[in-house]
C-alpha cells in the first residue's frame, strides 16, 4: 500500500515520533536488514536485536523485549 522505498525515503518525517524495533535476528519474514535500515532512517529510533528468536512473539526473549518496550512508554 506504500510505494516501494517511500517508508525509507521519508522517514525523517518521523523525527521527534518515538519507535521502537524489537526484531528477532532469525526472522525469515521479515528479515533483521529491514529493521536496521528503518532505525537508521528515523532519527531517535531503537532498534532492539534479540538474539535467537524468529518472528513470533512466543520465541526466548521475545516478549520481555516486548514488554520492556511497553513499559517505557507508558512511563
Amino acid at each position: 500500500w506504500l510505494e516501494d522505498g517511500v517508508l525509507l525515503r521519508d522517514a525523517g518525517a518521523l523525527t521527534g515520533i518515538p519507535g521502537i524495533f524489537i526484531q528477532g535476528m532469525r526472522d525469515l519474514q521479515g528479515p533483521p536488514v529491514t529493521a536496521y535500515e528503518l532505525a537508521a532512517a528515523w532519527p531517535g529510533s531503537e532498534l532492539i536485536a534479540v538474539d535467537g528468536a524468529g518472528h513470533s512473539t512466543g520465541d526466548v526473549g521475545m516478549e520481555d523485549a516486548i514488554l520492556s518496550a511497553i513499559a517505557r512508554f507508558a512511563n
